[in-house]
C-alpha cells in the first residue's frame, strides 16, 4: 500500500493553485493521466515479475520468453474511458491481474450501474447518467449483462439457511406487469419478513406467481422449512388466499392474525366518502375493545346500525373472525405489531416506488433482479429491533412457554 510520502513523491511538481476542475477531473483531465501512468506502470512491474526479470536486463538473454512490444485496450473507470497499453510476452501466457484478458471495465464501476439499477433508475436513464458523467456510452445489452450478475447473488440469497426460530413473520404481496406468453400479465411478488430473537426484521424470501392458492403456499412453506425454519410463533397476513391452511399444514403451531388495517380498507372500498369517517370510527370500536367478547359485541352493534347499507362488512368480519381475533389474547406490546402487516407494507412501498417506471418485465429473472437489489437496500435500514421488543419478548415466553428460546 502507498505510503503518505509515496503519495506526496507523486504530487511533486503539480500546480494545484492554478489548477481548474476541468483540468483535473476533465476530459483528458490529470486524474485520467494518472490512472493511465499508474495501471500501465503496474502491468511493467507484473510482466517483469512474470519473466523474472526487468526490460532490457542481460539475465533476459536466451531465457526463453522475452517481451513482445504492446497492445491497446480501453478500460472503464469513474473518470470516463481510458486508453492503455498492455504489455505483450512471446510465448503469449502472460496474464495481467490489474486489467485482466478480456475486463473493460474498472473494478467500481459495475458497482456503480447495479446501485443505479436497483433505485429504480430506467436503462436509459442509466445510459444517459454515464453518457453525461462519465463521457462513456454504454448500450442496455451492456448494462443487462452487467447487472445480470445479481441473478446468482439472489439465488444464494434465496436458498441460504435460516434461523429454526421466528416470533413473527409477515406475508404480503405487490404486483408487477411481466410478460408470460407474449402477453403482458399481472404477476405476484410474494414477500416474507421474520422478526428474529433479538427482535430484527429479516427478509426471508422472494417469490413469483401468476396464480396464488393452497398448493403455491404449501411450496413456500417447504421451502422455509427446508432452509431451517421450526417454528413460527404468529405468521401476520393481508387475506391471501390458501396460506392459512398452508401455514397450518406445515406448521401447525403457528397462530394467524389477519391485519386490521387491511380489513378496514376493504371494509371501506365501496363507502360512500361522507360516511367512511363514521363507519372507521365505529370499527376502531372492534379492533380497540380490550377482550375478544367485547369486540364480538362491538360487532354485532355495528352489523346493527350499518347492514342494511353496507351488509358485506360485516359478513366479511365474521366470516374472518377465527383469524382476526388472535391479537385480542396479547397485551398491547404485542397486539401492536401483529394486528397490522406494515412492517412489511413500507417494503413493498419501497418495491413499488422501483417499479413504477417499468412498463412490463421481460422475464421473472428482471423481477427478481431489481427487486432484490430494491430489498438489499431497504434492509439496511434493519439495524435495531422492534420498539419495546423486551417487552414483547418476556410476554411471548409467558403465552408460548419452551417454544421461545431464552
Amino acid at each position: 500500500m502507498a505510503t503518505e510520502e509515496d503519495i506526496e513523491k507523486l504530487l511533486e511538481g503539480i500546480d494545484f493553485k492554478n489548477l481548474t476542475a476541468e483540468q483535473l477531473t476533465g476530459k483528458n483531465g490529470l486524474l485520467k493521466v494518472l490512472t493511465k501512468r499508474l495501471v500501465e506502470k503496474a502491468m511493467t512491474s507484473e510482466m517483469d515479475q512474470h519473466l523474472g526479470y526487468p526490460k532490457h536486463d542481460p539475465a533476459g538473454k536466451n531465457s526463453g520468453n522475452s517481451r513482445n512490444g504492446k497492445s491497446k485496450k480501453s478500460i472503464i473507470t469513474d473518470h470516463g474511458s481510458i486508453p492503455i497499453e498492455v504489455p505483450r510476452d512471446r510465448n503469449g501466457d502472460f496474464e495481467p491481474q490489474i486489467v485482466k484478458k478480456r475486463q473493460r471495465r474498472f473494478d467500481g464501476f459495475d458497482d456503480k450501474i447495479i446501485s443505479m439499477y436497483g433505485r429504480g433508475i430506467t436503462t436509459r436513464d442509466i445510459q444517459s447518467h454515464l453518457k453525461d458523467i462519465y463521457g462513456v456510452e454504454v448500450s442496455p445489452e451492456f448494462i443487462s449483462n452487467v447487472t445480470d450478475a445479481v441473478i446468482e447473488d439472489a439465488r444464494e440469497w434465496q436458498n441460504r439457511p435460516l434461523d429454526p426460530f421466528y416470533a413473527i413473520v409477515y406475508f404480503d404481496a405487490i404486483i408487477v406487469k411481466g410478460r408470460s406468453e407474449s402477453r403482458v400479465v399481472n404477476k405476484a411478488v410474494y414477500t416474507a419478513i421474520g422478526v428474529n430473537i433479538q427482535g430484527k426484521k429479516e427478509a426471508l424470501g422472494l417469490w413469483i406467481s401468476e396464480n396464488e392458492g393452497a398448493k403455491f403456499w404449501a411450496g413456500i412453506m417447504t421451502e422455509l422449512k427446508n432452509r431451517g425454519v421450526t417454528d413460527i410463533l404468529i405468521a401476520c397476513i393481508d387475506g391471501l388466499k390458501g396460506l392459512p391452511e398452508a401455514i397450518n399444514s406445515l406448521f401447525p403451531k403457528t397462530r394467524i392474525q389477519l391485519c386490521i388495517v387491511h380489513m378496514i380498507r376493504n371494509s371501506t372500498k365501496f363507502v360512500s366518502y361522507k360516511e367512511r369517517k363514521e363507519i372507521c370510527t365505529d370499527l376502531k370500536k372492534i379492533y380497540s375493545a380490550i377482550t375478544e367478547e367485547e369486540g364480538s359485541l362491538a360487532l354485532d352493534s355495528f352489523g346493527e346500525k350499518w347492514d342494511k347499507k353496507y351488509p358485506m362488512i360485516s359478513k366479511s368480519w365474521r366470516t374472518n373472525w377465527n383469524n382476526l381475533n388472535e391479537f385480542f389474547g396479547y397485551p398491547d406490546s404485542i397486539r401492536k405489531i401483529i394486528y397490522t402487516t406494515n412492517a412489511i407494507e413500507s417494503l413493498n412501498f419501497s418495491l413499488r416506488k422501483v417499479t413504477k417506471n417499468r412498463s412490463a418485465f421481460p422475464t421473472d429473472d428482471a423481477i427478481i433482479k431489481l427487486l432484490y437489489l430494491s430489498l438489499t437496500n431497504a434492509s439496511k435500514k434493519w439495524t435495531m429491533p422492534i420498539r419495546d421488543w423486551g417487552t414483547a419478548l418476556n410476554q411471548f415466553a409467558i403465552y408460548f412457554g419452551e417454544r421461545v428460546p431464552l
